[in-house]
């Protein structure tokens, strides 16, 4: 529940708001909308576009990570717990280091992805070398395809708010 909420409050801060302006205009007597993607943004703010390390886009880039199920296959269920527990320990640290945006779980599929990161790092090596402080990961029960990606360079500023509106840490 807490990694929906964090998506839904990241799409309402980050990615709706991000969609250009448009303005009506009129041609051939026939009102339309116009989408103008060279307006300036009357709210930009030089000061936080720097502080977060955004491009003239308001965009950066980072390394998504995507968890899939790994190559251990195992049923000793203390051995599962204390791995996924590890797990979890390992997202509320890599999120207060400032290193993970973005955590979360996907529904059950048939490409055996299990969840997403998204890590703020320059590369995939990077993000590689936070992965082997994953227990799951380096248990084997779990196992990782890393992406570059460009997103909002306002990504971090989601996690103030997301922090605000959890109950029970998982």
């Amino acid at each position: 529940m807490k990694i929906a909420l964090t998506v839904l409050l990241f799409v309402v801060l980050f990615v709706i708001p991000s969609y250009p302006l448009s303005e009506h205009t009129v041609s051939d007597g026939e009102m339309s909308d116009k989408i103008d993607s060279t307006l300036a943004n009357p709210a930009y703010d030089a000061t936080l576009a720097e502080k977060l390390g955004a491009d003239a886009y308001g965009m950066k880039s980072y390394v998504l990570v995507i968890l899939k199920t790994g190559p251990t296959v195992t049923t000793d269920d203390s051995f599962v717990a204390s791995c996924f527990r590890g797990h979890l320990d390992n997202i509320n640290r890599l999120e207060k280091e400032g290193k993970l945006m973005l955590a979360g779980p996907l529904a059950t599929n048939e490409q055996q992805y299990r969840g997403i990161f998204i890590f703020d790092v320059a590369t995939t090596e990077e993000a590689r070398a936070l992965l082997e402080s994953d227990p799951a990961v380096e248990e084997g029960l779990l196992d990782a395809e890393l992406y570059g990606w460009y997103g909002s360079a306002a990504l971090p500023l989601y996690l103030e708010e997301a922090n605000r509106i959890w109950k029970e840490q998982p």
